[in-house]
């Protein structure tokens, strides 16, 4: 069995929701993510695949229940080095252009001697190296959304977690950015979780979480479907 990178036992959260009131988010959930995993967490928009998303990142924290990171560490330790984000929105610093957004978790990890060099070659692998000098405004929604995936990989993070990363592209941009983070990411035992409604993207990946008013089903996909 693969190495764990998160176990979560009987996770809820909740919500204030007015005066004596909570609002369930999540209800019971227990899950693992191991080295090289690729999980499709499937669901409607409300049904809690956000909250999990930060839960198992360490951006947040559950109501009750355990989480721990094995193979990782602490949760203090887990940003930027060890587990990265990508959001639906790209997230990239205007005043920065695209090669210094890249490079940015390199500079807050104390790599400034290859920050540079690690952030150009990462853009290569995604086609981006002639947009490095760009500034955010001056990109496509795609070409965005692959800096900020660029972003995400460049530390060498263990685990990516994704939040409906291809949600604001047409369907061939979306497939482009898909096929290039998963030949990039091909034998890498860097775990990846994309929250996604969209089942194109969802039948890509090798394991399928369905994630329904806050409970979570686990399907594990026969095979993953090629482009």
């Amino acid at each position: 069995m693969n190495e764990p990178l998160v176990l979560a036992s009987d996770i809820c959260r909740s919500f204030p929701n007015g005066k004596n009131a909570v609002l369930p988010v999540l209800t019971d959930i227990d899950c693992r993510v191991g080295t090289g995993d690729r999980v499709a967490l499937v669901g409607v928009s409300g049904s809690g695949k956000t909250t999990l998303l930060h839960i198992l990142g360490g951006l947040d924290e559950p109501t009750s229940g355990s989480i721990s990171w094995p193979a990782l560490g602490a949760r203090e330790e887990l940003r930027p080095g060890k587990v990265a984000f990508v959001f639906q929105t790209p997230s990239l610093f205007p005043a920065l252009t695209v090669v210094q957004n890249v490079a940015l978790p390199l500079l807050l990890m104390d790599k400034q001697n290859d920050a540079t060099t690690k952030a150009r070659e990462i853009l290569a692998k995604f086609e981006l190296l002639d947009l490095c000098e760009k500034l955010p405004e001056e990109l496509s929604g795609g070409q965005a959304q692959r800096v900020a995936m660029a972003r995400a990989l460049v530390t060498g993070a263990r685990l990516i977690l994704a939040d409906e990363p291809t949600g604001q592209l047409d369907s061939s941009t979306a497939t482009h950015l898909l096929d290039l983070v998963l030949n990039i990411m091909d034998g890498s035992d860097t775990a990846l979780v994309i929250a996604t409604h969209d089942e194109t993207v969802a039948a890509r990946l090798n394991t399928r979480w369905s994630i329904d008013a806050g409970q979570l089903r686990h399907d594990v996909m026969p095979t993953r479907k090629s482009a």
